[in-house]
């Protein structure tokens, strides 16, 4: 049943986070594509905006495929909570905990769900396990591949640049 349930897990989650990324890449489902993101991001101190917004939605995006199939699992988790740490820290951290107040009760619960997946592994029903790789994720690796995730979004955060106060006018 392990099994079925990770699966289910990986075909729900994997996807909506592909969809979310996709908002960013290409405007898509009611997203603003990497102008409007980036635009956005810029906002956030995030400059080039555009280059921002698509190492988002590149991340997001390519880390739910991955994920939904079950493919690189701890690699596509970190890609997703790196993204995820970014989010909770530029936009809903201010906001307190739920969502109805665009708090980061969301992004908190997609980084876990990545975590998750990462720490359980895809499942039988996984192209790692139909390929044979799926030995690779020892606990060591896929702590290593999440800290790396984890680092990478800070990472993230301290390349942020304020406006200058003449640009704020």
């Amino acid at each position: 049943m392990s099994a079925i349930g990770l699966l289910l897990l990986r075909l729900v989650f994997g996807p909506l986070i592909a969809i979310h990324g996709s908002q960013k890449l290409f405007g898509r489902f009611g997203g603003y594509g990497i102008g409007g993101t980036g635009a956005f991001f810029e906002t956030l101190g995030f400059r080039p905006g555009a280059v921002f917004a698509a190492a988002a939605g590149l991340a997001e995006c390519g880390g739910g495929v991955l994920l939904a199939v079950g493919l690189f699992g701890p690699v596509a988790a970190s890609a997703v909570v790196s993204v995820m740490i970014v989010a909770i820290a530029t936009v809903h951290w201010r906001n307190g905990l739920l969502a109805m107040t665009n708090g980061i009760e969301l992004p908190l619960l997609y980084a876990a769900a990545a975590v998750c997946l990462a720490l359980t592994g895809p499942g039988t029903y996984s192209v790692d396990r139909a390929i044979g790789i799926s030995s690779w994720w020892t606990p060591q690796v896929t702590g290593i591949v999440l800290l790396i995730g984890i680092v990478g979004g800070f990472a993230n955060l301290g390349m942020r640049r304020q406006l200058p106060e003449s640009a704020k006018t």
